[in-house]
């Protein structure tokens, strides 16, 4: 659906894009994670037609994308991380839709509105001015417009940002539905939990340069080999690190204040064993339990990495 070769963005001698390679597949929920800085919008203006690549080409559904390809852009819908106050705040939201459903000549127009406007809590506001509107009701409001014309790409920037823990569980259940439906997804985001517990793949930029670009269980593997096993006690007795280490599927154990954390091989579940040599030595343990490597760890793990890499070993 979407796929970039050797895509470059420099402003003046400054590099923001440094021949980034992308891959998005049809159908599936794909992010694009970086931090600040790193070069994620500007490479999203580039997929939007809105800039020109300095080198390089952007493809959309199979065929090659330029700002003249107006039959391309219909067919994305676009949620900017800037919401729709602007010079629309004296329309009420169910006008607003109304224009852009014209724009985009949307059949059933007011059946639709109706029902993008149910799905996200909206419809009993629906006459009420955007100026009126919170900052998460205006996310909800710019999602909606963006699905008006039933895309078959959706870009998303922040599409959580401003709302409460309710709105968050209704844009994810949008986002997934709509996935389901079909639609491939593009969303940019800083909310790491969120995009864990959505996206099929997804892509880590860092300088201008793609890091990695995989599925989640891929990239949660890539770093951490082993599994994690963390006993809380009340105090780490002498000699138990020695006696866990004897064991023959331990690789390693230490111990962060009185938690020990002991590294076993991913091949097989031996919590049970541990927990037999606590009992043996009568340690009573408060809680024993896998940590499993979240999509933050390994953004923060292949970041720093990198960080370590451009500067010789030095990080700060």
């Amino acid at each position: 659906m979407i796929q970039t070769r050797a895509l470059v963005k420099r402003y003046g001698t400054f590099t923001a894009v440094d021949g980034i390679d992308l891959h998005i597949r049809p159908g599936e929920i794909y992010g694009f994670l970086g931090p600040n800085g790193a070069g994620k919008t500007s490479t999203i203006m580039m997929l939007l037609g809105i800039t020109r690549p300095t080198s390089g080409e952007v493809f959309l559904f199979g065929e090659k994308y330029t700002v003249s390809r107006l039959d391309l852009r219909r067919r994305i819908g676009v949620v900017p991380e800037k919401h729709p106050r602007g010079v629309w705040h004296w329309m009420s939201a169910e006008d607003y839709l109304g224009l852009f459903a014209d724009l985009f000549e949307v059949p059933d127009s007011a059946a639709r509105i109706h029902m993008l406007l149910s799905r996200v809590d909206l419809a009993a506001v629906r006459r009420r001015r955007i100026r009126d509107f919170s900052r998460g009701m205006l996310q909800k409001l710019s999602i909606i417009r963006a699905l008006l014309s039933d895309p078959d790409i959706l870009f998303l920037d922040e599409p959580i940002s401003g709302l409460d823990p309710l709105g968050i569980k209704q844009v994810r259940d949008l986002i997934i539905s709509e996935n389901r439906e079909g639609r491939t997804i593009f969303i940019s985001s800083h909310q790491l939990s969120e995009m864990e517990k959505i996206c099929h793949r997804v892509a880590i930029i860092f300088q201008g340069r793609l890091m990695a670009e995989d599925s989640m269980t891929s990239l949660i593997s890539r770093i951490s080999p082993d599994r994690q096993i963390h006993i809380e006690l009340e105090a780490v007795p002498a000699g138990l690190l020695e006696k866990l280490r004897g064991l023959p599927f331990v690789r390693e154990a230490s111990t962060d204040a009185n938690t020990v954390v002991v590294k076993i091989s991913k091949e097989g579940d031996y919590r049970k064993m541990l927990a037999e040599l606590l009992i043996r030595d009568g340690i009573v343990a408060l809680s024993l339990a896998e940590k499993v490597p979240s999509l933050e760890d390994a953004f923060m793990t292949i970041t720093q990495e990198n960080v370590a890499t451009f500067t010789g070993g030095r990080t700060a």
